[in-house]
């Protein structure tokens, strides 16, 4: 059995794949000053490079979970989510509102791809 980690520190891994699924570690923006939208848009950005690194895109999306400071931001991070999201390949997603790690991040989304 081949797993295969990327981008690895002593706590997690930030890719790991297993046959052909890619799951990717919750992804969080690199500049938390940004909005909701502009910190999804920066999220997005870092999935579709993850996923290029592993041999696959967003229209392999099989699922996406999000997590939101305040989910009343929804709007605002869909705004930015509708405008990335292959529409003929959309994932099955949850949206949750949760306490993040650090109070600058307003968003946070792991996905999970085919190959």
């Amino acid at each position: 059995m081949s797993i295969q980690r990327f981008h690895t520190g002593p706590r997690m891994s930030q890719m790991v794949i297993h046959k052909d699924t890619v799951y990717l570690a919750g992804q969080v923006a690199n500049d938390p000053t940004q909005d909701v939208e502009m910190q999804t848009r920066q999220i997005l950005g870092q999935i579709d490079a993850l996923l290029a690194e592993a041999g696959t895109d967003k229209s392999k999306l099989l699922s996406a979970t999000i997590y939101l400071a305040d989910i009343a931001t929804f709007g605002a991070m869909n705004k930015a989510w509708d405008a990335w999201v292959d529409q003929a390949n959309a994932p099955a997603r949850a949206t949750v509102e949760a306490k993040l790690a650090a109070p600058q991040y307003v968003v946070e989304i792991q996905v999970t791809a085919a190959k």
